[in-house]
C-alpha cells in the first residue's frame, strides 16, 4: 500500500533488513490495514488508537492466530509507529504501554553427538556429485553453525583455502569470518571436483547448486537435512536451525567461551547466544548430581 512506501524503503535502505524480513513487515501491516478500513473505517493506520489495535488482537486470537505469531505482528506495528515518531507524522505511539502476549517458551533440542556421528559417519555418501554435495551441507551447518539463508548464499570466492575460513553475509550485510578444519575443507574440494562436472545453465558464483545447475533454496536444503536425519534421529524436529543450535550446544558443552561462540553465530548480543546454554546447564546438573557427594 501507498501509506508504507516511505517505511519500506527506509527498512530496505537504511536498516539493511532482508527482502524476507521486509516483505513479512509489509504483509502484517497491510493485513492490518484492512482490518482497520473494515471494522473503523480508517484508511491510515497512523490514525488507528490503541482500542483498534486491541481489538485486531482479540479478532486474530478468535481466528486460532498463536501468541507468538500475534507478539511477531504486533512487533512490526511497533516498529512502524517508531518510525512514524521518528519521521515526526505522530506524537506518541498507540502501543507505547503495549505488553506483549505471554507465550510458552519451547526449548530446541540439539542432536546427539551420536546422531551426529551417525550421520556423518555412518553413512557413505556416494562418491557423486549429489553425494559430496548434501555431505558438504551437512558438514558445514554442523562444523560452522551458519544460517540456512546464509550457507544458500554461499559463493566459491567465500571459500578461502589457505587460510582455512569462510566469509559468510549474515542479517543485515554483516559479514564474519569463520575458521572451517582441514577435514572441511577436504570435503569442500572433493564437492568442487564435482560441481565443475555439472552443466550450469548460467555462470553462477554460487557454492551450491542442483543437479541442473541452479542455486539451491530454502525447501531444497530442508528437504536434505530432513531425509538424512529421519534415518537417524526420531526427534520431531530435524531442520538446518536444529543443526546450527547443536553447532552451539556441542560446543558449549565442550568448555567454549561463550563470546566466542556468539561470535561465530553472528548474534548481535549476548542473550541470543545464552539461548544455546540451556543443554549445557542440563549437562552441568546432571554431572552435580552423579558426583556430589551429598547427592548419593
Amino acid at each position: 500500500m501507498e501509506q508504507f512506501a516511505t517505511y519500506i524503503e527506509y527498512l530496505t535502505l537504511e536498516k539493511n533488513y532482508s527482502k524476507h524480513t521486509v516483505l513479512a513487515y509489509q504483509k502484517d501491516l497491510e493485513a492490518f490495514a484492512v482490518f482497520c478500513k473494515k471494522e473503523n473505517d480508517i484508511l491510515y493506520i497512523k490514525e488507528c488508537n490503541y482500542a483498534a489495535i486491541r481489538n485486531w488482537i482479540v479478532y486474530l486470537l478468535d481466528l486460532g492466530v498463536a501468541n507468538k505469531t500475534i507478539n511477531r505482528k504486533i512487533a512490526s506495528l511497533k516498529s512502524y509507529y517508531k518510525f512514524l515518531l521518528k519521521t515526526e507524522q505522530i506524537k506518541v505511539s498507540p502501543l507505547l504501554k503495549h505488553k506483549a502476549l505471554k507465550t510458552a517458551k519451547k526449548i530446541q533440542v540439539p542432536f546427539s553427538e551420536k546422531e551426529m556421528s551417525e550421520v556423518l559417519k555412518g553413512f557413505n555418501f556416494e562418491n557423486t556429485f549429489q553425494g559430496k554435495r548434501d555431505q558438504l551441507i551437512i558438514e558445514l551447518f554442523y562444523a560452522t553453525g551458519i544460517r540456512k539463508a546464509e550457507l544458500i548464499n554461499l559463493k566459491i570466492s567465500d571459500v578461502a583455502v589457505d587460510q582455512k575460513t569462510i566469509k559468510v553475509l549474515g542479517k543485515r550485510n554483516k559479514e564474519r569470518i569463520i575458521p572451517v578444519s582441514s577435514k572441511l575443507l577436504k570435503t569442500i574440494k572433493e564437492y568442487l571436483s564435482y560441481r565443475r562436472e555439472v552443466s550450469v545453465k548460467k555462470e553462477t558464483e554460487e557454492l551450491f547448486i542442483t543437479q541442473k545447475g541452479v542455486k539451491i533454496y530454502n525447501s531444497f536444503v530442508y528437504r536434505i537435512i530432513n531425509s538424512y536425519f529421519s534415518r537417524a534421529s526420531s526427534k520431531v524436529k530435524k531442520s538446518p536451525h536444529v543443526l546450527r543450535h547443536t553447532f552451539a550446544t556441542h560446543l558449549l558443552n565442550e568448555g567454549a567461551d561463550l563470546n566466542a561462540v556468539k561470535e561465530l553465530l553472528g548474534h548481535t548480543s549476548l542473550a541470543a547466544t545464552q539461548v544455546y546454554t540451556h543443554n549445557s546447564i542440563a549437562k552441568l546438573k546432571k554431572a552435580h548430581q552423579n558426583a556430589h557427594p551429598r547427592n548419593k
